[in-house]
């Protein structure tokens, strides 16, 4: 992905840091940013927390929110963020959570429900993704809306 490379470039240039919390992407996003010599210069770390318990242990979302609202929410995404950034001591995160399929859909989030946010120096959001294709179509399309949408927000 070219925008991996550009966020890196952008990152060093300004002596910046990135963290990822990834659920069903399964590192797939710091796999992008590893994979691209320099990376080490600006990635502190990265988690996959795939269990509830672990995004609770790890990154300190709150069992409420998980009970509330599920691991795959917007809420839980935003805890997600916060946790990685502070783990990892960041100034930008990415965390994703969602169902990759083909099974564990519901009517209320079916297959191909993503969560994405985004944790940037004087902002934080995360978005609803609905995404179609077998699993890795799905990983894959998560993981480059996630670098694009950051490219995005670093360019703007």
């Amino acid at each position: 992905m070219n925008e991996t490379k550009l966020i890196i470039d952008y990152l060093t240039q300004n002596h910046k840091s990135i963290s990822f919390a990834e659920s069903c992407t399964g590192g797939r996003i710091a796999s992008a940013f590893t994979a691209i010599s320099g990376a080490s210069a600006v990635l502190n770390g990265s988690c996959i927390t795939y269990s509830n318990e672990i995004k609770e242990q790890w990154l300190g979302v709150k069992h409420q929110t998980l009970l509330d609202h599920g691991a795959v929410s917007k809420e839980c995404v935003a805890e997600m963020l916060i946790g990685i950034k502070d783990m990892a001591n960041s100034d930008y995160a990415i965390a994703v959570s969602g169902i990759a399929g083909p099974t564990g859909g519901t009517i209320e989030k079916p297959v191909g429900t993503v969560y994405i946010g985004i944790l940037a120096l004087n902002s934080s959001s995360v978005k609803l993704y609905n995404f179609s294709g077998n699993r890795e179509e799905i990983q894959m399309e998560a993981s480059k809306v996630a670098i694009e949408w950051l490219w995005d927000e670093l360019g703007s």
